[in-house]
């Protein structure tokens, strides 16, 4: 199958997640409100993503590429093939930092409530959003729980709370199905990256072609 996949698997199938069209609708804060809108009004054509800045929690968990789910003793673990992330969820019981230190994906403890996963990630870095442009505090909160619908189905149910920038939690839900015969793909962004952002925030794309492997071109 061509073009972008979404997969989710703990032997290495596959799966794709139903796609929301446009941008959520959130629920802001007049204070954020503003702040997004002021964004939207000078805002480049071209996302970070665009120009290989992966994307952080919640929105690296929605990219329409595979995903592989690892149950080890104590740790789930991630890979994820879009810009070849890896998230670590930790089922052996510690707590959560009192003070963790801020990444795009956030420290993420995990408990297991019969057969559904429940996630709880705290501790974002600032330059990630809650959807492709809205900013959050350092207060956001990410719940997530993971459930098999049945052996290739995945239900992925994600709960964004911040008491700062929005005025009720904001849920969604994802479904995945698994493609048993789909594996992790090298995925390097800067390979043939040929997006970019002139100084007035106009996107454009280079169409030069990629020269030869081994050729003297200047």
């Amino acid at each position: 199958m061509g073009g972008p996949r979404s997969a989710t698997s703990s032997s290495g199938g596959a799966a794709r997640a139903l796609a929301f069209p446009g941008r959520p609708r959130l629920p802001l804060t007049p204070e954020y409100a503003a702040r997004v809108k002021a964004l939207e009004a000078n805002a480049p054509e071209d996302s970070p993503s665009a120009n290989c800045l992966p994307p952080g929690m919640p929105g690296i968990m929605g990219e329409p590429y595979p995903m592989e789910f690892l149950l080890t003793p104590g740790q789930v673990t991630i890979v994820i093939e879009a810009f070849s992330m890896v998230r670590h969820i930790y089922t052996d019981g510690r707590p959560m930092p009192a003070d963790p230190d801020p990444t795009f994906f956030g420290t993420s403890i995990g408990h297991w409530e019969g057969s559904t996963l429940v996630v709880e990630s705290e501790g974002f870095s600032p330059i990630t959003t809650i959807d492709t442009i809205t900013p959050h505090s350092d207060k956001m909160r990410i719940l997530e729980r993971f459930q098999l619908v049945d052996p290739d189905t995945m239900s992925i149910e994600t709960t964004v709370t911040d008491p700062e920038a929005l005025t009720a939690p904001y849920t969604t839900t994802r479904i995945l199905k698994r493609h048993r015969n789909w594996t992790i793909a090298e995925y390097i962004c800067e390979e043939d990256n040929r997006n970019f952002v002139d100084s007035n925030g106009k996107a454009g794309i280079n169409l030069t072609p990629p020269a030869s492997p081994g050729s003297n071109s200047k």
